[in-house]
C-alpha cells in the first residue's frame, strides 16, 4: 500500500479508536474495558506468536516476532507499565469528558515528546517547533474558553488532570519507544506483540480486583466497542509502522499527517454523540492541529 494512503486510513482508524473509547467506556467501569481491550489484542498477537509453529515460513516478515532473552522481555514490560498507567488516566478522563475535549488534548502527545527530548536528550527546539508549541498552547487557552461553557474548568476540574496525566505518560513511552527501536533495534511487531501480551496481564489484577469489590466501583455492561476499541488500535497502529517502513516515506509527513484523527474524533464527537459547543471548540482544535504539524514537522 502507499504510504500515504496507509498514513491517512491509520489516522482515520485512530480517530475511529477514539470515538471507540469513549462510547465504550461512558457510563460504563473503566478497568473492565482496559482488560477485556487488551485480552482481543493479546489474542491477536498471540495467534500470530503460535502462527510460525503451526505453518513455518507463511508469515508476512512485517509479523515476525523476534526471540527475546530475559532482559529484553523486562525492558518491554516497563513499557508496558507506563502504557497502563497512562490508559488508565486517559480512559477515566475520556469516561468523565466530552471527546471533542479530549481528544484535541490527547493529541498534543508529540509536543510533550519534545519537551522530554530537550529536557532528557539535550535537543534543541528549531523556530518552527518553537511556534508549533506556542499555536497549540495557545489553543489549550482556547479550549479551556470553550470548556467553560459546558461548566468544565481546566484548573480544578480533576478529569482534565488525569487527560494531562495520561498524555504525559503517552510523551513518555513515544520517548521509550524511539529508545527501544533506534538505539535497541527492537522490530514494530515484537515490540507491539510483546507490548499487548504483558498489558493484558497487568490489567487481569485490577479486572479481578474489580470482580471482587476490592474498592468502590461502578458497574460493567459489555458493549461491542469494547472489541472494536481494540481493532482499530491494532489496524491504526500496523499501517503508521508499514508506512514508516516504506524507504520513501517522510517521517515527518507522517506523523503529521496521523494527527488528522484529532478531527475524525471531534467530528464524531459533534456528528454522532451529540455534543455541544462544537463550533466554540473548532478553532482551537484546528490551532492544537496545526501547532503539533508544525512542531513535528519542525
Amino acid at each position: 500500500m502507499d504510504w500515504i494512503a496507509a498514513t491517512l486510513i491509520s489516522a482515520f482508524m485512530l480517530g475511529c479508536y477514539d470515538l471507540s473509547t469513549k462510547h465504550a467506556v461512558q457510563n460504563n467501569a473503566v478497568l473492565p474495558v482496559l482488560f477485556f481491550a487488551n485480552v482481543c489484542s493479546a489474542t491477536v498477537w498471540a495467534a500470530l506468536l503460535a502462527w510460525p509453529l503451526l505453518a513455518p515460513g507463511h508469515l508476512p516478515a512485517a509479523l515476525h516476532v523476534a526471540s527475546l532473552t530475559p532482559l529484553q522481555h523486562a525492558q518491554l514490560l516497563l513499557k508496558s507499565t507506563i502504557v497502563a498507567a497512562s490508559w488508565i488516566c486517559s480512559y477515566f478522563a475520556v469516561k468523565n469528558l466530552p471527546i471533542s475535549l479530549a481528544a484535541p488534548v490527547r493529541a498534543t502527545g508529540p509536543m510533550w515528546t519534545l519537551f522530554g527530548a530537550v529536557l532528557v536528550l539535550s535537543e534543541r527546539p528549531s523556530w518552527l517547533e518553537g511556534l508549533g508549541i506556542t499555536i497549540t498552547l495557545a489553543s489549550f487557552i482556547g479550549l479551556s474558553l470553550a470548556g467553560r461553557r459546558e461548566g468544565i474548568h481546566f484548573h480544578r476540574n480533576k478529569w482534565i488532570g488525569f487527560l494531562f496525566a495520561g498524555t504525559l505518560l503517552g510523551a513518555v513511552s513515544g520517548l521509550y519507544d524511539k529508545f527501544l527501536l533506534s538505539r535497541l533495534g527492537f522490530n514494530a511487531a515484537t515490540v507491539q506483540c510483546w507490548f499487548s501480551i504483558y498489558l493484558a496481564a497487568l490489567f487481569l489484577p485490577l479486572a479481578i480486583g474489580w470482580k471482587l469489590r476490592w474498592w468502590p466501583r461502578h458497574e460493567f455492561h459489555w458493549r461491542w466497542s469494547i472489541l472494536t476499541v481494540s481493532l482499530f488500535l491494532l489496524v491504526a497502529d500496523f499501517l503508521y509502522f508499514d508506512a514508516l517502513r516504506n524507504p520513501h516515506a517522510l517521517v515527518s509527513l507522517v506523523s503529521s499527517l496521523r494527527r488528522g484523527s484529532t478531527l475524525v474524533a471531534f467530528a464524531g464527537g459533534i456528528f454522532l454523540l451529540h455534543e455541544k459547543n462544537g463550533l466554540a471548540k473548532l478553532p482551537a482544535v484546528l490551532g492544537v492541529v496545526v501547532g503539533i504539524v508544525l512542531t513535528i514537522i519542525g
